[in-house]
């Protein structure tokens, strides 16, 4: 989508309740207090109908070992951690990211390992598909949007990344139930899909920051 205008107040989409029980019992990371706006940049990835089909056979095979799995229903690489920002810093922020990833073409990255992960807290597992060629130019942008976010004193991403797209989730601890045999079964399914070497080979042709309900969208050369 284009870039979301900045209007002079902030939206009464801002106003959220932390009630946990409206999206799935899923715990913030960080409390809610009007003003502040969750920010994240991020590679989004436009999932094809194949795509969906390899999604469905790896979430149903893990439903077998953990059952509250639910499938994500949009699918990006993280660049940044879920940072805060408030409301007047946005516009000088998104600018500092578009003019330090202006020289960034377009490129290839292949995410084709089977991978468990969990947030910081242990509030939440996830499945995910890890990057294995690829992590010179992720790690170049990385860089970028950590220059910027030192410079409005917000924390950077993780000192050595496992870059991924998160697949499935799930709230609480469940890594142990998901990882061996499990994760060995779904590496499997992945190696065997037909379709796997060219779905799993991915092109990124833009880079996208959220803010709030507010997203910008910066094109790769």
């Amino acid at each position: 989508p284009a870039p979301a205008g900045l209007p002079g107040d902030p939206d009464p989409e801002e106003a959220v309740s932390d009630d946990s029980s409206r999206h799935g019992g899923r715990v913030r990371g960080f409390p809610h207090e009007r003003g502040n706006w969750a920010t994240h940049v991020y590679l989004p990835y436009m999932a094809q109908e194949e795509f969906l089909e390899l999604l469905e056979l790896l979430v149903s095979r893990a439903r077998t070992y953990v059952p509250s799995l639910a499938a994500m229903e949009e699918f990006h690489l993280s660049l940044s951690q879920c940072v805060v920002l408030r409301y007047h810093w946005i516009e000088p922020f998104v600018r500092c990211l578009r003019e330090r990833l202006a020289a960034f073409h377009r490129f290839f990255c292949v995410a084709d390992q089977v991978k468990v992960y969990t947030n910081q807290n242990k509030t939440r597992t996830f499945i995910g598909l890890e990057v294995s060629a690829g992590h010179f130019q992720l790690l170049e942008l990385v860089s970028e949007v950590d220059g910027v976010l030192e410079e409005f004193d917000l924390p950077t991403f993780y000192k050595d990344p496992s870059f991924h797209i998160s697949l499935a989730w799930c709230v609480g601890d469940l890594s142990g139930r998901l990882e061996g045999q499990c994760l060995r079964e779904l590496q499997d399914i992945v190696d065997g899909f037909e379709e796997s070497a060219f779905l799993l080979r991915i092109q990124w042709e833009q880079i996208r920051c959220k803010s709030g309900n507010k997203y910008f969208s910066f094109p790769l050369r």
